[in-house]
């Protein structure tokens, strides 16, 4: 069977193309002056999904992750990026805070078992090549100088601009901060910047042939995609929120430049809430990775969690649904170590029809895991191999087995005191042992026979 996957520009499924055995994949990465939050490593999740589908049907894949580390690195232009800004907040050098961000971006990924891409190119170690991009869509009248000394592409230039978004260029109107700044300098409102002039700006900024200045924010994908990925890319990953105006912006570069539709698949992941809202600074609500950690709770668990929801769907994150599904992992992780015993140990996995159709119909990984709980129930003899052959996919190490822990004597000492409180009807104190136990990482459950804890 052949992966289909639910292209954004035709607004249907379609079949991923290989080529001798291989695909390419570029996945839009993270801006690297903060920690990756959770909505963040959906995205990354979805590009591994499809790795993990591509390669379990033999094919060979080169996947491609940009870091961007410098630059206009949002549609809201600042003097300072935001790199800069961090680092004095932090009051250290901004490249120390990029590679610091960038290593605890590989940490977090590997926590949540994503496999490495082939490369992870900088932007900061790609001015050369943006440049060379830059000059050439000039060339091509496709960009041009604006009297802020800064370069602009020519929305106009591209016939096909808003295919992708579904925007029609004759309908946008002038909205996002950056227009108030760049208007006077450009042609066209809608018009964007390939290369900011430096102005006031002193650090992270190079020589060019137009002044010193910096990257513009669309253009560091288009030059590393085009370069690494031969000029074609077989499918493009990213969060929903990129599809406008960045993905949009980066269609019309590269299409310019080769001269036909340089991408094959545009992906996109819906997006994440949690508890009920947007993830934001000012809501106070922005959950990372090592907040899941802090709790006891595996980290494997969000991965889990985020399987519930097929990737196009948006979805609403809740600490009872991540604690429900570390339960689940724990359960299934315990199932595999009983079943081992029981099923001949030749084939490590085997075929399951049912989720190998979840699978290459868009990566219904939601189906998948409905496929496992019913063969968890079922009399089936080979459920340590189906469920095994699910996990090429699902990435959840769910043949590595449970850890045995044993009580410390405060653990013992705090369950005996919250059994009695609660023979004894003290539910405030009750509540108030649940916290410090929970702190110190058990998982407890009130039944109609006592507590339990795990």
């Amino acid at each position: 069977m052949t992966l289909r996957l639910y292209d954004t520009k035709s607004r249907g499924l379609k079949e991923v193309a290989s080529h001798n055995g291989a695909t390419s994949m570029y996945c839009c990465g993270p801006t690297v002056y903060r920690d990756a939050h959770v909505g963040n490593l959906r995205s990354f999740l979805l590009a591994d999904l499809i790795s993990r589908a591509l390669t379990l049907s033999g094919i060979k894949v080169s996947l491609v992750q940009n870091i961007t580390d410098v630059g206009h690195m949002s549609e809201d232009f600042q003097e300072d990026d935001k790199i800069l800004t961090q680092a004095l907040i932090e009051k250290i050098d901004p490249y120390e805070i990029a590679r610091k961000y960038e290593e605890k971006f590989h940490q977090d990924l590997s926590r949540l078992n994503i496999k490495k891409a082939m490369v992870y190119p900088k932007a900061s170690e790609s001015i050369e090549l943006m440049q060379s991009m830059i000059a050439e869509l000039m060339e091509k009248g496709c960009a041009y100088l604006g009297n802020d000394g800064s370069v602009y592409f020519d929305a106009h230039s591209y016939p096909g601009y808003g295919e992708l978004s579904g925007n029609r260029i004759d309908a946008l109107k002038p909205g996002h901060k950056h227009e108030v700044s760049e208007d006077t300098a450009k042609r066209f409102h809608a018009d964007w910047a390939l290369w900011k002039a430096a102005g006031k700006r002193s650090e992270m900024i190079w020589p060019s042939p137009w002044g010193p200045g910096f990257p513009g924010w669309h253009i560091e994908c288009s030059a590393m995609s085009m370069e690494i990925l031969n000029s074609h890319v077989d499918v493009h990953v990213g969060g929903i929120d990129l599809r406008f105006p960045h993905h949009e912006n980066e269609r019309a570069q590269s299409n310019a430049i080769t001269g036909q539709e340089s991408v094959d698949i545009w992906v996109h992941g819906e997006h994440l809430l949690f508890e009920g809202r947007k993830m934001s600074k000012s809501s106070g609500n922005v959950l990372l990775l090592q907040d899941v950690i802090d709790r006891g709770l595996d980290p494997l668990a969000l991965r889990l969690c985020l399987l519930e929801n097929r990737y196009r769907s948006q979805m609403d994150l809740t600490w009872s649904s991540i604690q429900a599904a570390h339960e689940l992992l724990l359960r299934w992780r315990g199932k595999l170590s009983e079943w081992a015993g029981s099923e001949p140990s030749v084939n490590l996995w085997e075929v399951d029809s049912e989720i190998e159709s979840a699978i290459n119909n868009d990566i219904d990984t939601p189906k998948i895991l409905i496929r496992l709980r019913a063969i968890e129930k079922s009399d089936q003899k080979n459920k340590r191999a189906l469920f095994m052959y699910a996990d090429q996919i699902l990435g959840l190490n769910l043949d590595q087995g449970v850890e045995e822990k044993t009580l410390t004597e405060q653990m013992k000492e705090l369950l005996d005191a919250r059994s009695i409180a609660r023979s004894e009807k003290r539910w405030s104190d009750s509540d108030d042992l649940r916290v410090q136990l929970e702190g110190l990482g058990l998982i407890i459950k009130d039944t109609p026979e006592g507590q339990t804890w795990s």
